[in-house]
């Protein structure tokens, strides 16, 4: 029997992707061109917006402005290369290749999973212990929040993704997705995967299922809370606080959710190749869309970044016009 190390060391993957039909690949890809040039655009607008204006400067839009970096880098990770193959019609990614994108993808959806609960943290301090907000959530907390849910997330892709190290893998190397998933990756291998099967169902009910339950205990509380206050318009303006917030949160587990239902029921590729781009595209995109229209200081904030921008165009144009 071949040794793992010499079955991977050339094994390639195949990414099938959404279609085999070649007539479809360039709207393909102008499609999900276009959807990652929004979401950059989208969520670097988020994050200056946040940066260049100082009513901003609260643990909430701190927070928010992660989640906008981070939406960046899970796009970054996936889309790209699915252009790329695209464009040169090559399906091809190598065993290296895919697997530092799998521990990625895996880096990036965990963070996403923790700043989510520790933005609900955050809305459950400053609707039920409004005079304690500025105490409790001080810049300290919040950037160490951050940096836990970083090392957690880093701590769990790479438990996931080092015992895929030592899997052997031998033939039929099709994914159907259009990026490396670590469960897709451990259904090839030839090689016993009990432990990666544990690992993977461990990590999801416990990294996965900690911060959701985070989540739901903050808004119980956060309901509670609301449903006491004597004023309906006190009512509607905390419930309008999180309506953003659990509108993402929606989107985000929805859509995972989606998308491992409906890889578990249906046998067709194709129809998994969809429901994993409903969970890596759809609420990257859709967060600051969320936001800025449900939220009047973002609103704000983004029409002046945009104004500034639009002035400095204006005067840049009339300078070289005078020059020549």
């Amino acid at each position: 029997m071949v040794e793992a190390g010499n079955r991977t060391a050339g094994s390639q993957f195949f990414l099938l992707g959404l279609t085999d039909d070649p007539a479809l690949q360039p709207l393909l890809f102008g499609l999900f061109l276009c959807i990652y040039l929004v979401t950059v655009l989208g969520n670097l607008l988020i994050i200056l917006a946040v940066c260049s204006d100082a009513h901003l400067h609260t643990p909430m839009y701190f927070f928010l402005g992660g989640l906008s970096f981070v939406d960046i880098c899970f796009s970054t990770t996936t889309v790209p290369k699915m252009l790329t193959n695209l464009r040169a019609g090559d399906r091809g990614i190598t065993y290296a290749g895919c697997l530092t994108q799998a521990c990625v993808v895996l880096v990036f959806a965990g963070l996403e999973n923790c700043l989510l609960a520790v933005m609900a943290y955050d809305r459950y301090v400053a609707i039920c212990q409004p005079l304690r907000y500025t105490v409790v959530m001080s810049p300290r907390l919040c950037v160490l929040l951050v940096l836990l849910s970083l090392c957690a997330s880093l701590l769990n892709a790479l438990l996931l993704s080092l015992p895929a190290l030592r899997l052997a893998f031998c033939t039929h190397l099709e994914i159907p997705l259009f990026f490396c998933e670590l469960a897709q990756v451990i259904r090839l291998a030839c090689s016993d995967t009990f432990l990666n099967h544990l690992l993977v169902y461990v990590a999801a009910c416990g990294f996965g299922g900690v911060p959701f339950a985070g989540i739901l205990f903050s808004y119980v509380r956060i309901v509670s809370s609301v449903l006491k206050m004597p004023s309906a318009k006190g009512r509607h303006k905390a419930f309008s606080t999180c309506g953003a917030h659990l509108s993402v949160v929606s989107l985000f587990y929805g859509t995972g959710l989606g998308a491992y239902v409906g890889s578990a029921l249906s046998s067709s590729s194709r129809q998994s190749a969809a429901a994993s781009a409903m969970y890596s595209v759809v609420p990257q995109i859709m967060n600051p869309f969320i936001y800025s229209l449900r939220n009047a200081d973002m609103k704000a904030a983004l029409s002046a970044v945009m104004r500034r921008s639009l002035q400095t165009w204006v005067a840049q144009n009339q300078s070289r016009s005078q020059k020549a």
